[in-house]
């Protein structure tokens, strides 16, 4: 029996896949498409994203191929400073093409071990107290521990579940398509820049060779957003606009998102898991979505692990839902809010005006930022230290780096007076006696997602902590 059949190899399954093998898992990728997508969806990951790959020890391979940013703009379009004082040590954005975060993580799941399998289509599904039996469209019936979808907002494991998906239908909708243009390039520059005055859903990013990465508010909703718009559509959009079609040509691909925004009731039925968008879509303002289904993965990843690897304290599981679906709603909520921003409405664009005010203030403008880069996260552990339930940020140690230290998904016990023991659990703990300048407190107790589930430096409070995070103590 395979241990974990993840459906779905966009970044969110690949990520998770690649999570499972670090603990001996038997994964199972499933992707219905026989061949990578070309469509570039999303252009970056943000802060927490790139810290998920330095714990991972990733971050080199995505920065040779990404381009460090430091701009404003990321809420609502409001051109803001980059914000100082940012509590991490990768204070930066990352552009890179949603296309290479795949191939980049497609590569690490297979080192790692993880299989994948192409051209293969999940239809059906069913499960019992011992596990889950998916039926692939060729006939083709598998079994499993326990199935994952990642399979994307129209997800048929979430379909197949009956797990409810309540939100907003989209009102609005917009192309988006990469394409080659003969006008001059600087008056393309100049035109956007004008014609974005007013709509901030319009622009024409150089890829270089002549393509350009065109936006365009289309014209209504489609009734299939799986059809993709054609040519002439762009070029009509574009002439309603800006006045030209800016003689596009011979494009690559051509697509339509909305600004539906909906969220699924339960992220756990049973053996079943929901991650990345089939648990939860949302307009793209802010660049949050591809973010935020890679730290879904991150978090579940150690913790269904742990349930096949049969020392999951009670519970844990279940905290995959109770962590992630408040993250998510936030991030509904935040693009809501920056929708009604980019309205050409009198009212919206009078509160937007109040928001850039706003902005202009140090605090304000960091809180948004931590927001949307996902790094102002902090998971309810109960009363305690301000550390508890954050994530802890990179701090160079006197032997190296704390992210240095993670790479293998294990939980961590950074001790800084090398009193303290996790004598029972060093085979799911490792323990660090090392110094930072950087960190003021004596010891961190840190789970294998890098997030502090204890501080202090009496050991009977660690000994009480440490099987709520990793189980029975061993023998």
């Amino acid at each position: 029996m395979i241990d974990v059949i993840v459906a779905g190899g966009g970044p969110t399954g690949l990520m998770l896949a690649g999570e499972l093998r670090l603990h001996g898992v038997h994964a199972l990728v499933l992707e219905r498409e026989a061949e990578p997508t070309r469509h570039v969806r999303a252009l970056g990951l943000h802060v927490r994203s790139v810290e998920v790959m330095d714990q991972r020890g990733l971050l080199e391979r995505f920065l040779a191929l990404g381009r460090r940013f430091t701009v404003g703009g990321f809420f609502a379009g409001i051109d803001k400073p980059w914000p100082d004082r940012l509590d991490t040590a990768h204070g930066y954005g990352l552009g890179i093409p949603q296309t290479t975060t795949e191939r980049l993580l497609t590569e690490h799941a297979i080192e790692v071990g993880a299989e994948i399998r192409r051209g293969c289509e999940l239809v059906g599904l069913s499960q019992d107290e011992n596990g889950v039996t998916v039926e692939l469209a060729d006939g083709t019936q598998l079994r499993s521990r326990y199935l994952v979808g990642c399979d994307g907002g129209r997800s048929t494991v979430r379909k197949l579940l009956g797990v409810g998906f309540p939100g907003e239908p989209a009102k609005v909708e917009t192309l988006l398509g990469e394409m080659e243009l003969t006008e001059d390039p600087a008056r393309v520059a100049a035109i956007v820049a004008e014609v974005r005055k007013t709509q901030l859903r319009f622009g024409a990013i150089p890829l270089g060779d002549g393509a350009y990465r065109v936006i365009v508010p289309a014209e209504g909703v489609a009734e299939d957003r799986s059809v993709p718009p054609a040519l002439e559509e762009f070029r009509q959009r574009l002439r309603a606009f800006a006045g030209t079609d800016f003689g596009v040509h011979s494009p690559r691909w051509l697509s339509r998102f909305g600004d539906a925004t909906r969220q699924a009731e339960r992220y756990r039925t049973g053996r079943v898991l929901l991650a990345g968008d089939a648990a939860h879509i949302h307009p793209p303002t802010g660049g949050q979505g591809l973010n935020l289904g890679i730290q879904d993965a991150f978090n579940l990843g150690w913790k269904l692990a742990a349930e096949v690897g049969g020392w999951a304290p009670e519970g844990l599981l279940d905290s995959y839902h109770a962590e992630r679906h408040p993250v998510a709603a936030d991030v509904l909520n935040n693009t809501r809010a920056q929708m009604e921003l980019m309205s050409l409405e009198p009212g919206p664009r009078s509160v937007r005006r109040l928001m850039s005010e706003l902005m202009d203030f140090e605090e304000v403008n960091r809180y948004l930022i931590e927001k949307i880069t996902a790094i102002g996260v902090r998971y309810d552990f109960g009363e305690g230290h301000d550390l508890l339930g954050r994530r802890m940020r990179d701090v160079e140690l006197k032997h190296g780096r704390l992210y240095e230290l993670m790479r293998g998904g294990r939980g961590l016990l950074l001790d800084q007076t090398g009193r303290l023991s996790v004598a029972g659990w060093a085979e799911r703990v490792d323990h660090v006696v090392d110094v930072s300048e950087e960190l003021d407190v004596p010891a961190v107790l840190l789970r294998p997602d890098g997030h502090v589930a204890w501080v202090g430096e009496d050991q009977q409070e660690l000994l009480g902590r440490l099987p709520k995070w990793f189980g029975a103590a061993a023998g």
